[in-house]
């Protein structure tokens, strides 16, 4: 289709808004900037739901900067792009993640790792922009951003359950990748919940033998039917204890407090904790646990946009999607709370055409 640069298009669109933390939100419009030369304007079918949205706008992690508009699991079609625009075309399906700046020449955005950009890089929401202006995100109906970090999304995936790849996706199969998942290999994850879902159809379409550990045994029949072999409640001491030294990579995916040292000695000599959720408090293990063994315990963040790219296209190929529940806007305030208690299974996502400006 032919590319087009329209520099009179609207530049406001409506959106959900939070004007403070414990405001929950409003239905009303935001700003878009108007197209840059390497810009492209999305109309966003689909936004999924991250705890990390609610963390943001609740100051959990910090100071937010309201109003706010958050969501950085977006699935979309092109609706317009700028002047220099190769990559994409109007129509095409796309997706954006958490980031969409960087500044593209530091040695961790040429090493494919934009996260890490010295600049730094630009989240999808709550963050200051290169131009000084704040970003907002995906509960909204069109966003605004640069071809550099927009990806594709496969044919073979539908967009809702697309848009949770663009986070829950990404943060689970990048360090499954790096620690080396596959046939042969044995993989805990921790917690089966919006990321933990993801991690074990991850691990187990790269051929690894999965073991899910929760507290208790609820979701046991769940973990099988997304593709363990086994489940483990920690409840279950002789549980804890027959695992010891059975797993190469345990994905922890939970954020909440966990006696780190437990699930370490679940590794196999060389094995790896690794970490993606954020718990309040600091872990406290001793390195000689380590050292007996040659295990780690490691964190790891989201990916690059090559990475995400391979990870949407490896989703593809193998028939991986989110598991979801679809929502409307007005619905999200209780979505949130839901998402809180663990009662979503596995991902919300927000079907945006349910958004109506005030």
């Amino acid at each position: 289709m032919r590319r087009t640069y329209c520099a009179d298009m609207p530049t406001t669109t409506p959106a959900l808004i939070a004007d403070s933390a414990t405001s929950g939100f409003r239905q009303g419009t935001i700003e878009r900037r108007d197209l840059r030369p390497d810009d492209i304007r999305i109309a966003i079918a689909y936004a999924g739901i991250c705890h990390s949205d609610i963390h943001t706008v609740r100051e959990e992690w910090g100071p937010a900067h309201f109003p706010l508009t958050v969501g950085h699991e977006i699935a979309g079609t092109v609706l317009e792009v700028g002047a220099e625009v190769t990559r994409h075309c109007v129509g095409d399906r796309v997706g954006v993640g958490c980031l969409v700046d960087s500044c593209g020449e530091c040695e961790p955005c040429k090493d494919g790792m934009e996260m890490f950009c010295t600049k730094p890089a630009v989240g999808t929401y709550n963050a200051k922009g290169y131009d000084g202006e704040w970003t907002m995100g995906g509960y909204a109906q069109e966003v605004v951003v640069s071809e550099r970090m927009v990806l594709r999304i496969p044919d073979a995936l539908e967009l809702d359950v697309a848009a949770p790849l663009l986070c829950a996706g990404i943060t689970t199969y990048s360090p499954l990748r790096r620690w080396g998942a596959g046939t042969g290999r044995s993989v805990a994850v921790v917690g089966v919940g919006g990321l933990g879902h993801m991690g074990v159809k991850i691990a187990a379409a790269m051929g690894a033998s999965v073991t899910t550990i929760s507290r208790s045994d609820a979701k046991a029949a769940d973990a099988v039917a997304l593709g363990a072999r086994a489940h483990i409640a920690t409840s279950d001491p002789d549980a804890m204890r027959a695992a010891k030294g059975t797993f190469d990579i345990v994905l922890n995916t939970v954020s909440a407090d966990i006696p780190i040292a437990d699930y370490v000695r679940l590794l196999k000599p060389n094995g790896v904790v690794v970490n993606v959720g954020l718990p309040p408090s600091p872990y406290s293990i001793s390195p000689g646990s380590l050292i007996g063994g040659n295990k780690a315990v490691a964190g790891s963040s989201i990916g690059g946009i090559a990475e995400t790219q391979e990870m949407l296209d490896f989703c593809a190929e193998h028939g991986i999607a989110a598991t979801i529940e679809v929502v409307s806007a007005a619905d999200v305030n209780e979505v949130w709370d839901r998402v809180v208690d663990g009662d979503v299974r596995y991902r919300a996502v927000i079907d945006t055409s349910t958004i109506t400006p005030a």
